[in-house]
């Protein structure tokens, strides 16, 4: 089988090695030309490609079973693999650029896939059925058609249905630091690095490897005044306002290797494969990856989530062989059960975060979303046995039900997670105002000014003070 990949982005990269590797010729094409002999990659199209990431058990696991020679590759660059109480893999910590490029060097040099630069115009289908991708305006045949080409990709618009879900609820600013030499981590909490949830936004410290790392601060944009954090000096002392996350960024510990960078246009979306009789929309295409289902980058799930699906797709392909239509609708029907729980949990947790970001508190009327469920767990250690397998992506969201219940009960009583030492929103908004004053200049005051009106904020904004 010849297969044509539409996107070289993880997902497209492993599903070409997966593929590849059990006999398959592969054509991926993107129209990015892959990283510079010397210099920064600017990756063409990817907004998030220098923010900060974290990769799941799962993406260890599938790059263990699949192309066990990236993961070494991978850990030769500084990637590591901190493991949990039983000895399995509980993240991968690198940049998405590091991960990106030890799958491009082994994409590249796998003998059955060849690596195209050009710009998908659409999916070929000259008789009703996909035979390839119309690249810079010329036909590039295939026997199949996988599109990997991201959440926001127009490559199937008009032939798949349109996406279910909305905007997750947030916003955020992240900037890459690397310990100076001889310089220990800051401290941390989590396998990822250092998570500290306040009542209206997230502050995180996430390890990456060759002893880089980002910080970033998560809030839902109610405040414009928060939309000065994109700037470097509000960053960071924004960050230097956080006691424990200022540990990280102290001078005599590391250096900022990027400026600030603002992520934005965040989204939960589903999409299915199939025709409203059972069959697929367009025969001889599948989808995979963030173009069937993007979730929240706040847990980063994402890659994870297509890890996933590129293994189950391969192994229906195998069990399939020359019939493509019945493996795509035989993956349909998998990614239904074991997919889409995740884009519903997703959405039910940002839905009741938002809520809660802008009232105050915790709505006891309704089920509990997942992340309070898991909150709960440090109230009941009970608890712990049935949500450690959730938070790892082990089981399913479903798998908590039988707990939701007595976690209600524990916010019930009025019981709340501890909350970190650092501002409030309000207190954050002020200072980044303060800042963003000394720092920008004039150019800022009228808009400045416009926004404490707004806020009703006491402080006033006055030309070359």
């Amino acid at each position: 089988m010849h297969a044509l990949v539409i996107g070289a982005g993880p997902t497209g990269l492993f599903t070409a090695l997966a593929l590849a590797r059990r006999g398959h010729e592969v054509t991926v094409v993107d129209r990015d030309p892959g990283p510079p002999a010397s210099g920064p990659w600017r990756r063409r199209g990817v907004m998030q490609f220098d923010h900060a990431h974290t990769f799941r058990p799962q993406v260890v696991e599938a790059l263990s079973a699949e192309s066990p020679d990236v993961l070494t590759t991978l850990l030769a660059a500084g990637a590591s693999v901190p493991v949990d109480a039983d000895d399995r893999p509980a993240a991968l910590r690198c940049r998405r650029s590091t991960f990106e490029r030890a799958l491009r060097r082994h994409a590249v040099a796998e003998p059955a896939v060849t690596m195209r630069t050009g710009h998908v115009d659409t999916v070929w289908r000259p008789a009703g059925r996909a035979a390839g991708a119309v690249v810079d305006g010329r036909p590039v045949p295939a026997d199949v058609v996988i599109d990997a080409s991201g959440r926001t990709s127009r490559v199937t618009e008009g032939i798949r249905p349109p996406a279910e879900g909305e905007d997750c609820g947030a916003v955020y600013v992240t900037r890459q630091y690397r310990l100076r030499d001889g310089a220990p981590p800051g401290p941390t909490n989590s396998p990822i690095g250092l998570s500290l949830s306040f009542p209206t936004h997230f502050a995180i410290a996430f390890v990456h490897d060759d002893r880089t790392f980002s910080v970033t601060v998560t809030h839902d944009g109610g405040d414009r005044r928060l939309r000065l954090l994109r700037h470097d000096a509000v960053l960071e002392r924004a960050v230097r306002a956080i006691p424990r996350l200022a540990e990280w960024i102290e001078d005599e510990r590391a250096q900022p290797i990027s400026p600030a960078l603002a992520g934005g246009r965040l989204y939960n979306a589903y999409r299915g494969q199939l025709d409203d009789a059972g069959r697929p929309v367009l025969p001889g295409l599948v989808s995979v990856g963030d173009a069937v289902c993007t979730t929240t980058p706040l847990a980063g799930r994402g890659v994870a989530l297509a890890m996933l699906q590129i293994r189950r797709l391969v192994a229906v392909i195998d069990r399939h062989g020359d019939d493509f239509d019945s493996a795509t609708v035989d993956f349909d029907d998998w990614c239904t059960k074991h997919i889409r729980p995740w884009f519903e949990d997703h959405r039910h947790c940002d839905a009741a975060r938002v809520r809660r970001w802008r009232s105050g508190d915790v709505d006891l009327g309704s089920p509990l979303p997942s992340d309070l469920v898991v909150a709960a767990a440090d109230a009941d250690r009970r608890l712990r046995d049935v949500v450690a397998p959730y938070q790892s992506m082990r089981a399913l969201p479903a798998t908590l039900m039988p707990v939701e219940p007595r976690a209600r009960e524990i916010f019930a009583t009025g019981w709340r997670p501890d909350v970190p030492d650092g501002p409030t929103r309000t207190e954050l908004a002020e200072l980044c105002q303060r800042v963003g004053v000394q720092d920008t200049g004039n150019r800022l005051m009228p808009w400045m000014n416009a926004e404490c009106k707004r806020s009703g904020s006491a402080m006033a904004v006055r030309s070359g003070t």
